[in-house]
């Protein structure tokens, strides 16, 4: 039984600079923001001159490309604890709703190339990696943190990655944002 009561640990002294650009989501908890066939999802980070982190969604679902934009930046400018806040507009076609989540990065190796993304309901989990396919054993590595962090890891689901990735450009996009509505519905 995962225990809720646990204070999170979360990474201190991230480099934000460091953290910037491609990550491949190698597993991920399901979300109703993301199309449950979702697949080659990964998330680019380019940083601001203003300290703003903005934030570029991707994922195909049935050979089409959706994306969602939005923005993240520190919890508390303060901390060096890496509690970020992420806000983006939804659906994404009539972007009007701001939504606002919790990013904290619970784990980071030491060369920026794999990271534990989580935050603090643990109704969320993201496993990065630089590339499209992370070691087994870095993943179960990964995996026992999550654990120990109080997470239910059997609602981790791996996310199909394509070798090479796609290129952005070169699909069809689901410019109405079907796979928004269908993520409500549940299909």
């Amino acid at each position: 039984m995962a225990q809720k009561a646990k204070e999170m640990v979360v990474v201190k002294g991230l480099e934000l600079g460091r953290y910037m650009g491609r990550w491949y989501e190698i597993a991920s908890f399901p979300s109703r923001f993301q199309p449950r066939d979702g697949e080659n999802t990964r998330a680019t980070y380019t940083l601001r001159d203003d300290g703003i982190v903005d934030v570029l969604n991707e994922t195909w679902s049935l050979g089409k490309r959706s994306y969602i934009q939005g923005t993240a930046y520190k919890a508390d400018p303060n901390s060096d604890e890496a509690k970020l806040k992420v806000k983006f507009y939804v659906p994404p076609f009539l972007p009007i709703i701001p939504v606002t989540g919790d990013y904290w990065v619970l784990f980071i190796d030491d060369d920026y190339q794999y990271a534990l993304i989580g935050q603090p309901s643990r109704n969320y989990l993201w496993i990065l990696c630089r590339t499209p396919h992370m070691d087994e054993s870095v993943y179960n590595e990964l995996v026992q943190k999550a654990v120990e962090e109080g997470y239910d890891v059997n609602k981790l689901h791996k996310t199909p990655q394509a070798d090479p990735p796609p290129e952005g450009n070169q699909a069809p996009e689901d410019t109405k944002g079907v796979w928004w509505f269908k993520s409500l519905i549940g299909k």
